[in-house]
């Protein structure tokens, strides 16, 4: 047991630190729980009433997840799209690049006009979010082929599409892995941010109802279960790509 605490202790010495400084600073500045809550309190809300935190952060994590799949399988085809047509490339890359400049927020009202104030919304946020890793990393590991390996399925005598099959589409997979990675984080906030404007549900909108409230405790405990979703998320998105890059090269 002395072990395990110490372990957990090494492991996680910065999430202490930041507790103990946080409580410090409620207790020397004297702050109202409307201003700063407690971590205690935090805590006791979340173990508390574990299952309103718990439904919402399952939508949540499911909405991330579905919109991220659907967003990294239609980009991937429009990669390969660009790769087969010049023509296709000219076309699709000057839309990705107002789709990745334009703000997130001045999307939203605007998808929700012509999908509803529903769940559509939240999963086609998702999915806008998630187009521009990995359609640019898709399309650029397509592109980073093995020295000599193009001359020689040239030599070969391969078609283009055996080119394709056998040297792009392998050659693209890790960067496929470094786009889930990097938006698998930014498809939880994504949906998170939909769900506080117009969701009706999901951990957006619990953080929207309790700030409004002011039950500052419910806020904050939403906010360290979106932390935990998106850490986990992530972590699990990088052993993915460790596990592939050591199986593929």
């Amino acid at each position: 047991m002395l072990a395990m605490l110490k372990s957990g202790i090494n492991r996680y010495w910065g999430v202490l630190l930041i507790l103990l400084l946080w409580q410090a600073w409620v207790t020397i500045g004297q702050l109202n729980a409307i201003v700063l809550p407690q971590p205690v309190n935090v805590l006791v809300d979340l173990v508390i009433d574990p299952r309103i935190h718990t439904a919402n952060g399952i939508q949540t994590l499911a909405l991330a997840i579905a919109g991220l799949l659907l967003g990294m399988t239609f980009d991937s085809l429009l990669a390969i799209l660009c790769w087969f047509s010049r023509l296709a490339t000219g076309m699709l890359v000057p839309l990705a690049m107002i789709f990745s400049s334009a703000p997130i927020v001045a999307l939203i009202p605007i998808i929700a006009r012509l999908l509803g104030y529903d769940i559509k919304t939240v999963l086609a946020i998702v999915v806008i979010v998630s187009f521009f890793p990995a359609f640019v990393f898709t399309s650029s590991g397509m592109r980073a082929l093995p020295p000599g390996a193009p001359d020689l399925f040239e030599v070969l005598g391969a078609s283009r599409r055996m080119r394709f099959r056998h040297l792009v589409l392998p050659a693209a997979v890790p960067n496929w892995m470094i786009a889930l990675r990097l938006a698998v984080s930014s498809a939880v906030l994504s949906a998170m941010l939909a769900e506080y404007f117009m969701g009706q549900s999901g951990l957006g909108y619990l953080f929207r109802q309790a700030a409004g409230d002011f039950d500052m405790e419910r806020a904050f405990g939403t906010s360290v279960i979106a932390t935990v979703v998106s850490v986990v998320t992530f972590t699990l998105s990088q052993r993915a790509e460790r596990a592939v890059n050591t199986r593929w090269r």
